[in-house]
């Protein structure tokens, strides 16, 4: 229950704060490379050519816009030690309550042009700090940031119970598809950037909660800085963008720049940035807003007109400026990137100057030095490096926040997880959507529906279905019932039979249709899709529903037929009753949503619709490998009997409900930490034995008591297999070949047959009558096409054949190599040398240079094949459908043309059990 509670928590909050996190992400992503960006684009005002004279000296550059401008006040000014690098001169400017950055030449004190781009930051960091709408917007940022932490701890444990590899943890796997890679993706890209996502939080926390940053002072252990009052004369000794950011620091809340005093906000102009690096820098801290703007604004006005009244005259200026800048350079020792002096207002002989290394560990690793030019004394120098750890976090918050305290590497990392962010919101919400969508179709099975009144004057239903292997057929069938059930009057047709007059005149028309192969029509509704399909016919009277069934593992193909006639009958202006149904491998909620949808459509009070399985309980007798040392996939002999009297045809089908191994259950119960033995309330079972046909690969959410946890697990899948022999055997053979996925796990059908049950163990299985590839009951000569595990069709045609002394059969087979794939050639060269096989071509396909393959041996044998259908031949494919069968098809159509194939199958002469 606490797990579950977590998770609701975790989704609720998800889809709620996840649109802001996602907007903060980018923003702050964005942001983070505000200086390199606007470097980039502004080369012609931080770039100059470099000269063989030196640089202007702050003296001489204060000279310079002292003259040319008596009315100009200036703050700071900044010297780079690089040669091409524009100085910075600080000025008071109205507006612009740090001072405004004017970039010079500093060979000739040219102003060079203004930054351009600032604006668009300024908007971007309010953006990222408040969503432009002031401290409402600060307070959503700071929960949302709080509910980060949530998402990223209660991800972490709502993920933790599961046992993975470091590669299942941490590598993407696109080959899941729909919810599952959905999950996944959310997941482990979740795991990749959970440390980033912690300090981020952490770190932005601190400008949003004073008991945050109390909390993190204490914890860091560094003594917080503590509000001061302001001193008159102070004030008047710095500039204004200097006093401003003293006052921020020290009157009002000791935040990020009472921490950073030193090596924060006031050394800006020592880098040579622009204003607007400058102040988006110290905006991007949400403590300067309101009432530490409101000082830095009286800091401006202060230095405009209390220092012009105590400030140095222009001439005492420039003496402290030359003093300082060769005493500076004569007792530093050590060099620097660049340096700023900070004009003295107060007659004191003393000089604020910071300056910056070389290769400075970050953007705030800036260093502090004062200078007595009347004593020509450097005093009270603080570098940052000599701080220690504890104190450069503390000091350099921001830095940390977006990771260039980390260096370059780590930055970079950083920006590329939060401009990941909205992909957590957009997964979420699909995974949202897609767990409300299942929800609802699962009410909407369980539902009983109300009872309504039956119309006594109902009009007819037309049911048509698509059948390759008779399921469609059988849910034509039952939907028929169900209607008949609320006394309405029905047909039912195969497709193949339908005319266009059917059609014209009925009023309303349910279409049941499969999908076979790689999304063609089933063989016998291809005369359907060729002559009616291709006819534009007046159905605007006509109200239509489509059930397509077909297979996920095709999934470019699936349910391609029944969309198709879908569009038709669209196109033909018939009316939809609902959108078209899928249905995967016969699931039955899916069959259910049909009857729900038929029931909503028509107000009909409909019985609950279903393709009853019933399994007859038989025991696997004998597993034989037929191809070892094979290049191919193992391919295995299995032979099964039957706990009950048995009976199919040949032709038919196989239907098996696979199982997991005790394996798989084991590792799914310590997954989800379930303890053996227990028993499930619902059924009274042992849990082992109620996960036994269950999916465990479905995700699971928090689950309250083991039913809750039942009702998550759809049955697994159930396997079709063409049966290789005749009840006269008294033994039900199949050829089941070892499938594989990516990460090596078998098969359900495959890994269940020829691995996991054991010997003389009980299996779940039930025939299915395929009547589309029954034999026929007369002594016309059969071909039987095939390849691979396809034998195992034709040899129960063949077993039925021999057993009625009907001699004429050829048999066209393929496989790899004659030394390892040569499927039951006792039985096959027996047939042969008793002639109880006409004909017999093999071929093998790696067993020469030139690979050949069934459809060669086809080809050339075309005259023959021409005279065996002229003899009233009926050909029997089956095997792959990816290359063989449809190689034979092609091949046939040009042998015989395609007309006749057309009529082949019309006539049910061409039949097909092809997978």
């Amino acid at each position: 229950m606490f797990k579950k509670t977590l998770f609701q928590i975790h989704w609720f909050l998800g889809i709620s704060a996840g649109l802001i996190l996602s907007l903060m992400g980018v923003t702050g992503g964005i942001y983070s490379y505000e200086q390199q960006i606007l470097k980039a684009i502004n080369q012609d005002s931080y770039v100059v050519q470099a000269q063989q004279q030196p640089k202007l000296t702050p003296a001489e550059l204060y000279q310079h816009f002292s003259q040319s401008d008596p009315d100009m006040k200036i703050n700071s000014i900044s010297i780079a030690s690089d040669a091409t690098a524009s100085s910075t001169v600080n000025i008071v400017k109205e507006g612009a309550r740090r001072g405004y950055n004017m970039m010079v030449n500093p060979y000739t004190a040219e102003v060079l042009p203004e930054i351009k781009g600032q604006k668009f930051f300024q908007f971007v960091q309010q953006l990222h700090r408040n969503l432009t709408v002031g401290p409402v917007g600060k307070q959503i940022t700071g929960a949302c940031t709080l509910m980060l932490i949530y998402f990223v701890l209660s991800g972490l444990y709502l993920r933790w119970p599961k046992r993975h590899s470091v590669k299942q943890w941490l590598a993407v796997k696109p080959k899941l598809k729909g919810r599952n890679f959905l999950w996944d993706l959310h997941a482990v890209v979740g795991t990749w950037v959970i440390i980033f996502y912690l300090i981020l939080a952490c770190t932005g926390l601190y400008w949003s909660y004073d008991w945050w940053r109390n909390g993190m002072f204490k914890v860091m252990g560094v003594e917080r800085p503590q509000p001061q009052l302001q001193e008159g004369p102070k004030t008047n000794g710095q500039p204004a963008e200097q006093v401003g950011e003293k006052q921020n620091s020290e009157k009002q809340r000791g935040e990020k720049q009472g921490g950073e005093k030193q090596g924060g906000e006031k050394q800006a102009t020592a880098a040579g940035q622009t204003r607007g690096e400058h102040q988006a820098r110290s905006e991007s801290n949400p403590a300067t807003s309101g009432p530490s703007e409101h000082g830095s604004q009286e800091n401006k006005q202060g230095a405009e007109g209390r220092g012009e009244k105590r400030g140095l005259k222009p001439e005492q200026v420039n003496i402290a400026l030359t003093q300082s800048w060769n005493g500076f350079n004569q007792n530093i020792g050590r060099e620097y990137s660049s340096v700023t002096f900070n004009i003295p207002k107060k007659a004191n002989g003393e000089l604020e100057i910071n300056f910056v290394d070389t290769v400075p560990q970050h953007e705030r690793a800036r260093n502090k030095a004062t200078y007595n030019y009347q004593t020509s004394a450097l005093t009270d120098i603080e570098l940052y490096e000599d701080k220690k750890l504890n104190e450069k976090i503390m000091t350099s918050m921001l830095p940390v926040h977006r990771g260039s305290f980390f260096g370059p590497i780590y930055q970079f990392f950083v920006v590329i997880a939060s401009l990941m962010m909205p992909l957590f919101f957009v997964t979420g919400w699909m995974l949202y959507l897609k767990r409300r969508k299942q929800k609802k179709l699962t009410q909407q099975a369980r539902q009983s529906l109300a009872p309504v009144t039956i119309d006594p004057n109902a009009q007819p239903w037309l049911i048509c279905y698509a059948s390759q292997t008779g399921q469609s057929e059988q849910l034509a069938w039952r939907t028929a019932t169900s209607l008949q059930e609320a006394l309405q009057p029905v047909t039912v047709k195969a497709v193949q039979q339908l005319s266009a007059d059917d059609l014209t005149q009925a009023a309303q028309v349910l279409f049941v249709a499969s999908t076979y192969g790689t999304g063609e029509a089933p063989d016998l509704a291809s005369s359907f899709e060729r002559k009616l399909m291709t006819q534009s016919l007046d159905l605007s009277h006509v109200q239509f529903a489509v059930l397509a069934l077909g297979s996920e593992e095709y999934p470019d193909t699936f349910c391609s037929f029944g969309h198709t006639i879908h569009r038709w009958m669209q196109s033909n202006a018939a009316k939809p009753l609902f959108d078209t149904i899928e249905v995967n491998n016969g699931d039955t909620q899916a069959i259910q949503a049909w009857n729900s949808a038929l029931a909503k459509a028509t107000k009909l009070e409909l019985q609950h619709m279903q393709i009853e399985k019933t399994f007859d309980a038989w025991t696997l007798t004998k597993r034989d490998l037929l191809n070892p040392n094979s290049l191919g996939a193992p391919a295995f002999n299995i032979e099964l009997k039957p706990q009950h009297e048995a009976s199919w045809q040949a032709g038919d089908i196989a239907e098996i409900q696979p199982g997991n191994s005790a394996e798989r259950i084991a590792n799914f119960m310590q997954k989800y930490q379930i303890q053996s033995q227990q028993v499930v309330d619902s059924t009274q079972q042992r849990i082992e034995d109620a996960l036994w046909d269950r999916n465990l690969n479905t995700d699971v959410e928090p689950f309250a008591n083991l039913d809750h946890l039942l009702e998550q697990l759809p049955p697994l899948p159930t396997r079709e297999y063409s049966i290789a022999s005749i009840p006269s055997q008294q033994v039900l053979r199949l050829v089941v070949r070892q499938q594989s996925n990516a990460d090596g796990e078998l098969g359900l059908g495959s890994g269940w047959l020829t691995q996991h049950a054991a010997i003389n163990s009980t299996l779940q299985l039930r025939i299915r009558t395929n009547e589309s590839f029954h034999l026929i009951a007369d002594n016309r000569p059969v071909i039987c096409i095939g390849n691979g595990t396809g034998i195992a069709g034709l040899l129960s045609l063949l077993h039925a054949r021999v057993r009625q002394d009907y001699t004429q059969n050829w048999l066209i087979f393929g496989e790899r190599q004659r030394a390892h794939d040569f499927f039951y050639q006792d039985i096959i060269e027996a047939w042969q040398n008793t002639g109880l096989v006409q004909r017999i071509d093999l071929t093998f396909s790696r067993d020469q240079t030139e690979k050949r393959y069934v459809h060669h041996d086809l080809r050339d044998q075309a005259s023959l094949l021409k005279s065996w259908v002229e003899q009233g031949a009926v050909i029997y494919v089956c095997g792959s459908i990816n290359g063989m069968a449809t190689d034979v098809d092609h091949a046939l159509i040009d042998i015989l043309g395609e007309d006749v194939v057309a009529e082949l199958r019309q006539a049910g002469r061409y039949r097909r059990d092809v997978y």
